[in-house]
């Protein structure tokens, strides 16, 4: 039995020609040589299975090679390679820098490659500065890793960087449909489109998981086939879903996604696939962006078809839904009914409600025909209502409602007030101040009310007595203010002044309850309030030190006596 040799190896780039999907590296390195431009230190950097290793080894045969040597000629006793992962300690990097000292024997390079650098040791890294920064002459160092940010910026630094891309689909297919054809395989090319997205840019994993696939169905692969043996939900489930959705049929929508999960594949597998459906569905509605549809032949005229079906709104409506469902998975403690109610949410995008009954009758015809009773059809009035034709049906009604008709009242319309406040804010309150001041001087104007006459000193003591009530209630800042002035009668107008704008404001405010306090006692409905602001008070009442103590001495002319015993100073 022959040995079998997986794909990865058998294949593998001898030239950079063969070098899949990594264009513009390849022809910097080639251009390098021929210009004799190259780095002493180079770093090769992306994800796994891109070929960094391959490119690595390509490059160090052709440093050494000057056109003379034969295909087969082997130049790997020039070329070193280290496995950075089994030999990360200082003792292994100072075996490499001590050998890099001697010169080759053959060639004139000797090239060092050292694979997963990122999993040397800090002190590895530490001892490797110094000879990565000053190589001999005749030494070139090539590190390959998939993790650059885990090597130290000191590392970084010194290097050449080159940083390989993923393979993208449409690269990695034509690989494998030449492969096909060198091994006497017969591929459907939806089959090899699925096997390079499940590889996600990685060229050797497309080609492991083609081995695989190869190996299940035989020579002849079907996407089928690649689908079942890979467990992928096949482009099929989706166009069929997208179907269901489009007709509103949530019963058959929620028994397909039963048969998807009985089969094996996760709900957040499939409702994640559903949205890129929809993407693809959107992407096939502009011929500028088909390109984006990386997808066959065959399927992309799947796609263009269904596309037609469902409008702009509804791919990105859907789109939306999808992706929260997707979002919302993760944490959900019923992950099916979630999945689920997103997929009636998506039914329900396109559904009008119930349908109405086009019939012009609600009662069947056949009703009427068994007792012998032709039906007439009820017409919509075009006519506006006054002009309406009087039917003899029209005229009993009109009868009718002349006979019952009740005697309705005069309608009042009432002005409203559009501007609305809340009961608990500043502007309720002043709102119902004012309106308690308009509903005074309504009653006022419209009522004979007593008008006796009185004194000022009657005035005052009511006042007074008004300050008294207010501070038995507790409202000591408005008694306080209140006590400020002495108001001064001109007619049955009580002039008032204060220090500021703020107390006037406040008085305005309560004016209401004092002037109906003040009207009640002295019999007077007359009587108002003019209120007005002396800045010159406000400085009357910034008593200086001497000012207080003489007004305390008036009080008391003891506090004098007490000061001059004890010689106290102001």
């Amino acid at each position: 039995m022959e040995h079998f040799i997986v794909s990865a190896r058998k294949y593998r780039p001898q030239t950079f020609k063969d070098v899949v999907g990594q264009q513009a590296i390849t022809n910097t390195l080639l251009n390098a040589i021929d210009n004799n431009h190259l780095a002493q230190a180079l770093l090769f950097t992306g994800p796994r299975g891109v070929g960094k290793t391959t490119c690595a080894r390509i490059l160090a045969k052709m440093i050494n090679s000057d056109g003379q040597e034969s295909g087969d000629e082997d130049f790997a006793f020039n070329v070193f390679e280290l496995d950075a992962a089994s030999n990360n300690s200082v003792d292994d990097i100072r075996n490499l820098t001590d050998q890099v000292r001697i010169p080759p024997q053959v060639g004139k390079y000797k090239v060092y490659i050292i694979d997963e650098v990122h999993m040397l040791s800090q002190a590895a890294f530490n001892a490797f500065l110094k000879t990565l920064e000053e190589p001999p002459k005749h030494c070139i160092f090539i590190l390959a890793t998939t993790e650059k940010h885990k090597i130290i910026p000191t590392i970084l630094s010194r290097c050449q960087i080159f940083d390989f891309k993923r393979i993208t689909v449409k690269d990695a297919k034509e690989y494998l449909k030449y492969i096909a054809e060198e091994q006497g395989i017969t591929a459907e090319d939806d089959a090899l489109h699925i096997i390079a997205q499940k590889a996600d840019g990685a060229m050797r994993d497309a080609l492991s998981i083609f081995d695989r696939v190869v190996s299940f169905s035989g020579k002849n692969l079907t996407r089928q086939a690649v689908t079942e043996n890979l467990n992928v939900l096949d482009y099929e489930t989706y166009f069929k879903s997208t179907d269901l959705i489009l007709e509103n049929k949530i019963p058959e929508l929620l028994i397909q996604f039963n048969d998807t999960l009985s089969k094996g594949f996760d709900g957040h597998h499939f409702i994640a696939g559903l949205a890129s459906h929809f993407r693809d569905l959107l992407v096939s509605k502009n011929q500028e962006t088909i390109e984006l549809l990386e997808v066959g032949e065959q399927t992309k005229e799947k796609y263009l078809e269904q596309a037609k079906k469902a409008s702009q709104e509804f791919l990105m409506e859907g789109i939306n839904l999808a992706n929260d469902c997707d979002l919302k998975y993760k944490t959900s403690k019923n992950q099916r009914l979630l999945v689920e109610l997103c997929l009636m949410q998506l039914a329900s995008i396109t559904f009008d409600g119930e349908k109405k009954n086009g019939k012009p009758f609600i009662i069947p015809a056949s009703y009427f025909q068994k007792k012998g009773i032709t039906p007439i059809a009820v017409q919509v009035p075009t006519k506006e209502p006054s002009e309406t034709t009087e039917t003899p049906l029209n005229q009993a009604k009109n009868k009718a409602t002349t006979a019952f008709q009740v005697q309705q009242p005069p309608k009042v319309v009432l002005k409203k007030d559009t501007k609305r406040t809340s009961g608990l804010s500043l502007s309720s309150i002043r709102a119902k101040k004012d309106h308690q001041i308009k509903q005074m001087e309504v009653v006022v104007d419209e009522e004979n009310l007593p008008t006796d006459a009185f004194e000022e000193a009657d005035f005052h003591k009511v006042w007074n007595e008004y300050i008294g009530i207010l501070r038995k209630e507790g409202k000591h800042n408005l008694a306080s203010i209140l006590a400020i002035d002495t108001p001064k009668l001109k007619g049955t107008t009580a002039h008032i002044e204060f220090p500021n704008a703020t107390n006037k404001i406040e008085v305005e405010r309560q004016q209401y309850e004092l002037l109906l306090h003040i009207r009640k006692s002295l019999s007077n409905y007359d009587i108002s309030l003019e209120i007005a602001v002396n800045e010159v008070k406000e400085k009357q009442y910034a008593y200086t030190t001497v000012e207080k103590f003489e007004k305390l001495k008036e009080k008391n002319p003891s506090i004098d006596l007490l000061r001059r015993t004890f010689d106290l100073g102001l």
